[in-house]
């Protein structure tokens, strides 16, 4: 008996991913596509900057329409963009966490947080112990 055998993911949370793509390949991006992008702004030497992290839920129009909508307020402040779309059974509190980590981590960072409002993610704030042996 031959058994079949199930293709394994390379990710558990991400399915595609597009990295350092220029502003005018936005609407290459499918619809309601949902996960986590990443807006830079490209410096000397071609390294790519971090902006803004965000996310998109796929209810609306996605990440397509997030980045569109960034490039309407404050085109002047990136040059390209990476996107990391997530499998259809990640949770939106997940991509939610997701992101609210990767905003948490740049919150200090003056280049990363141009667009930024909320610069922390206040549910880390209940996790955080200041010594290692309170992680009991």
């Amino acid at each position: 008996m031959i058994e079949a055998i199930m293709p394994m993911s390379l990710h558990r949370i991400f399915k595609n991913s597009l990295e350092f793509m220029p502003v005018a390949d936005i609407a290459k991006l499918p619809l309601r596509m949902r996960g986590i992008y990443v807006l830079f702004v490209e410096g000397e030497r071609r390294t790519m900057n971090v902006v803004y992290v965000g996310m998109a839920r796929g209810e609306a129009s996605g990440i397509e329409g997030r980045l569109a909508s960034h490039r309407k307020q404050k085109p002047e402040l990136w040059t390209h963009f990476s996107v990391f779309e997530a499998w259809d059974n990640i949770s939106v509190q997940e991509i939610e966490e997701l992101e609210g980590l990767f905003r948490h981590i740049y919150r200090k960072d003056a280049l990363a947080n141009k667009l930024n409002k909320q610069r922390s993610y206040k549910p880390l704030d209940k996790i955080r112990r200041k010594e290692p042996a309170a992680w009991k």
